[in-house]
């Protein structure tokens, strides 16, 4: 198989969960797709001219958006699956073997991460490079990404060894904008750049969005960066943060992301849950993997947590009397969370995130027939809370398929998985790491 250029392709009488206020669901209809867009949304469309997709007892949605994912960290995956010291953390992937990265050993986890997720249907991945090593380095993460067929915002970030140095950092963004930035592509590029006002300010002289990983145990918002907020800044993980830092963020209308499983992996979060402080505080939080150290590359897991975990500590916060605690989530707002806040923490909410005529053909198709899945009694709860990456069938990146039939399409496996072994055991032999017994069995 190879992917289309895009024409005129028609869903065919699938559930069609739109997340579009303008646009509702439909227990039956269709979706057509022209070129590179929606072109309409409803019942029988006659697409006469249209190559037809049988969506019978399948469901149709919007690509999902990983808000937050390390996908140079490819390589390493579940190589620290029960870590939960951060520093511990950052002593493997980063002192270790993170120093010893060749441009194509960052080519090679970011293609496999990238892979994996089109397989899981994200369409769209926000890319937190904190191993931006040289330009050199920058060059072979974003065209592993470009080659993938996904969409993304790859930020750039300087290297957490000491080993690293960063003195290409942040002049080599204008360079990367302007081969990234200016041709309305898949990719593109910003900033991660943790409270580093200069870095800040080249950012925003560019039209960049900037990354902050912000852990209130660890830092505090600087007063000089508090001018500088703004829609354009996209804040990870966000727990156990002051409530006038709370205050600030939603006066600037900046975006928050969270990991659900990796909060809970290295306990960033506690009962305040950084989820719900976002909501309370009027934002959009978004859904990020963060990383496959310990987990793989889907977003069904986070959205399973994410409900639980909410649950759990609102239900805890309620038993304990308290009367304003917050109602418990809905399947709904999960889904959002997954799709139409991470558009908007991408920066694209009005090109993806929902289903709608005029917005880009981002859109994935999701089997019902799987014995864990059928019957559906509920289709937001069934995408929620039931399926998984083998049910994902078809996955289309602005009118194009990047899986069909259950299958990434023009992906050569079994060669990925000599090369990624490759890259493995070099990072191994440089850094003199071994892996737990279990890791390496």
């Amino acid at each position: 198989m190879t992917a289309q250029t895009p024409g005129r392709m028609l869903f065919r009488g699938g559930t069609v969960i739109t997340l579009d206020p303008r646009q509702p669901d439909l227990a039956t209809g269709d979706v057509l797709v022209e070129g590179s867009r929606i072109a309409a949304i409803g019942a029988a469309i006659p697409a006469a001219d249209a190559e037809v997709i049988d969506a019978a007892g399948c469901i149709i949605l919007p690509g999902l958006i990983d808000a937050h994912h390390h996908a140079w960290l490819g390589a390493m995956r579940r190589m620290l699956p029960d870590v939960d010291d951060l520093f511990a953390y950052i002593g493997v992937v980063a002192e270790a073997l993170g120093a010893q990265y060749r441009p194509i050993d960052m080519h090679l986890s970011t293609r496999l991460t990238a892979l994996a997720c089109l397989d899981a249907g994200i369409t769209t991945i926000i890319d937190a490079c904190h191993n931006a090593r040289s330009p050199e380095h920058s060059d072979a993460a974003l065209d592993a990404l470009d080659g993938t067929g996904i969409r993304a915002l790859h930020m750039v970030g300087a290297a957490m060894d000491k080993r690293a140095s960063a003195t290409h950092l942040p002049g080599d963004l204008a360079r990367l904008a302007r081969r990234w930035n200016g041709d309305g592509g898949l990719v593109r590029v910003g900033l991660f750049g943790q409270f580093n006002l200069d870095w800040w300010k080249v950012a925003r002289s560019l039209d960049l969005r900037i990354l902050t990983e912000f852990i209130g145990d660890l830092a505090t918002l600087p007063p000089d960066c508090v001018a500088l907020l703004g829609p354009h800044n996209i804040f990870n993980h966000c727990t156990r943060i002051p409530e006038e830092t709370w205050q600030r963020f939603a006066e600037a209308g900046v975006a928050v992301t969270v990991n659900p499983r990796s909060d809970a992996l290295f306990g960033f979060d506690d009962e305040g849950f950084a989820w719900q402080q976002a909501v309370d505080h009027g934002l959009a939080p978004a859904l990020g993997i963060d990383l496959d150290t310990a987990f793989g590359s889907d977003m069904f897991g986070e959205m399973q947590a994410l409900f639980g975990q909410q649950r759990a500590t609102m239900r805890h916060r309620r038993f304990r009397g308290e009367a304003d605690a917050p109602a418990p989530i809905t399947v709904r707002a999960v889904l959002e969370a997954a799709t139409v806040n991470g558009a908007r923490a991408a920066g694209l909410q009005d090109a993806i995130g929902t289903l709608a005529p005029g917005k880009q053909a981002d859109v994935i198709m999701v089997r019902t027939d799987g014995i864990g899945v059928f019957p559906v009694g509920d289709a937001i709860g069934t995408i929620v809370q039931a399926v998984g990456r083998a049910d994902v069938d078809a996955v289309m990146v602005a009118g194009r398929f990047r899986k069909r039939d259950g299958k990434l399409i023009d992906v050569d496996l079994a060669k990925l998985a000599q090369e990624v072994a490759a890259s493995r055991e070099h990072l191994l032999q440089a850094s003199g790491y071994r892996p737990g017994a279990r890791a390496a069995a």
